[in-house]
């Protein structure tokens, strides 16, 4: 069985368009691959430093996404869902997703069971996947979900919702 298979699209292209707005990261380079702290394994799973700037007016609140769409699945694999964040919170610590979360915020069952974040891990040999790390800025304060939301929930609530995106990819491959 070969592991080769076409590029997907930008997930992202394919919703309704929004504003965007500027991400940045000390941990995450834009095109490049990820740190060792945000792969799968015994020192990864942390979850990576994120800033933001210039949300479109209006924005209430952020939801704060990981989104591998390279797995070899029909739907990707969601790594992260950080949602209900405060307007007034503009960045995030390294390992955030295991710390103490803004007042308000919640994580979702990422795709591996865990609510938090999960790390890079896809399969041995595999082509080089792609991290969306995504910085939704929401019209309203509470997306309108809770923690036991499927992704597809939250996105779903999202497509209304969204103001704008902050995108920011970094890559892994084994």
């Amino acid at each position: 069985m070969s592991l080769d298979r076409p590029v997907h699209p930008d997930p992202y292209e394919l919703l309704p368009a929004t504003a965007s707005f500027e991400v940045t990261s000390t941990d995450v380079a834009d095109g490049q691959p990820l740190a060792p702290a945000q792969v799968a394994g015994e020192d990864g799973n942390v979850s990576p430093q994120l800033s933001w700037s210039g949300a479109p007016e209006g924005t209430k609140s952020f939801v704060v996404s990981c989104f591998d769409p390279d797995a070899p699945t029909p739907s990707g694999f969601w790594h992260w869902g950080l949602v209900d964040i405060p307007a007034d919170v503009t960045s995030l610590e390294t390992g955030a997703a295991s710390g103490q979360l803004p007042a308000g915020a919640f994580q979702l069952r990422n795709d591996g069971g865990e609510h938090g974040f999960m790390g890079a891990a896809p399969p041995e040999g595999d082509q080089v996947h792609r991290y969306y790390f995504v910085v939704h800025a929401v019209g309203e304060e509470k997306l309108g979900i809770d923690e036991s939301a499927s992704f597809a929930v939250m996105s779903f609530n999202l497509a209304f919702k969204t103001l704008g995106r902050a995108i920011l990819t970094g890559t892994y491959q084994h």
